[in-house]
């Protein structure tokens, strides 16, 4: 099983961190051992009145893409009402092509209404919406066309040249009917996020995967399993508030390596880690814990 790390691109108590800051993170991620590192894609957060903020994803990545030479450069996820998108194909190709063949593209729906209505983005159909854009995304990425006159999405013969990289992974985060279905017919690998050890709701998700598949006629066995994980380090995070309680690994380095190898033995074939709080230092830690379940 690959892990990876989440960068952290988002406000925290003591606001948004600097470039210098996440570009640190990649550096202790890349030098750690790790395989891969991750971005979220949001414009704003705004709970109950109160907005934070976070930086554009793709233009960080962009950046890390040319800091690092080694790991995996993954987006969890691109919203596609986001960006249009044969663009966002185009993006696409032309990270990976700076990054020598690195990137996991990761779209999504996108979920957090706030920051649609900010934007101007519409919220409705968005599994349709999404539908359309998948379409175009994938007919660029591996066959360098697309052509489609659809409800919400048009784009008519176009071309993505210099080409794509066919072979480029294409992952979808879904967990309802139709979204899984759209992953069991076009998808490379899927995730589902946020846990500790697996549970009952990451065996439901992963039945309902495999119901999809049944669905459509795709063998399972060849749509990657990525699993989105929390790793928790109380004694690092700032004495305010509230303590967290979703669910997360935490403890020493063999019990995170313990909840790896439980991760590891239910099928995920990729970790993608948000550490709490997310610095060099707990980067350091969590490589101890990967090398212990990569040694045992």
């Amino acid at each position: 099983m690959r892990v990876g790390v989440v960068l952290p691109i988002g406000e925290e108590d003591d606001g948004v961190p600097s470039y210098a800051a996440i570009r640190d993170v990649a550096l202790a991620v890349e030098a750690g051992g790790f395989d891969s590192v991750w971005v979220f894609d949001h414009l704003l957060y705004r709970f109950e009145g109160e907005t934070s903020g976070i930086h554009e994803c793709w233009t960080v990545l962009s950046a890390i893409a040319e800091a690092t030479s080694r790991v995996q450069l993954g987006t969890i996820v691109m919203c596609t009402a986001f960006r249009n998108p044969a663009l966002l194909a185009k993006m696409a190709a032309t990270l990976d092509d700076v990054s020598r063949g690195r990137l996991i593209l990761g779209v999504g729906t996108g979920w957090h209404e706030p920051e649609f209505d900010a934007f101007g983005f519409p919220f409705d159909h968005r599994v349709g919406r999404f539908e359309e854009s998948l379409a175009v995304i994938t007919g660029l990425i591996r066959t360098g066309r697309a052509d489609l006159e659809g409800r919400w999405v048009t784009v008519r013969d176009v071309v993505l040249r210099p080409p794509a990289r066919a072979d480029m992974p294409i992952l979808v985060a879904a967990k309802g009917p139709r979204m899984l279905d759209l992953t069991a017919r076009h998808a490379d690998a899927w995730n589902a996020a946020w846990f500790g050890l697996p549970d009952e709701r990451l065996a439901g998700r992963r039945q309902d995967l495999a119901d999809a598949c049944e669905r459509v006629g795709r063998d399972p066995a060849t749509l990657s399993i990525t699993v989105g994980l929390t790793v928790r380090y109380p004694e690092m995070l700032p004495a305010s508030g509230d303590a967290p309680t979703s669910p997360a690994l935490g403890g020493s380095a063999e019990e995170i390596a313990a909840g790896l190898r439980a991760h590891d033995a239910a099928g995920a074939d990729h970790a993608i880690v948000v550490l709490e709080p997310c610095t060099p230092d707990t980067v350091g830690l969590l490589a101890e814990a990967v090398r212990a379940f990569r040694a045992g």
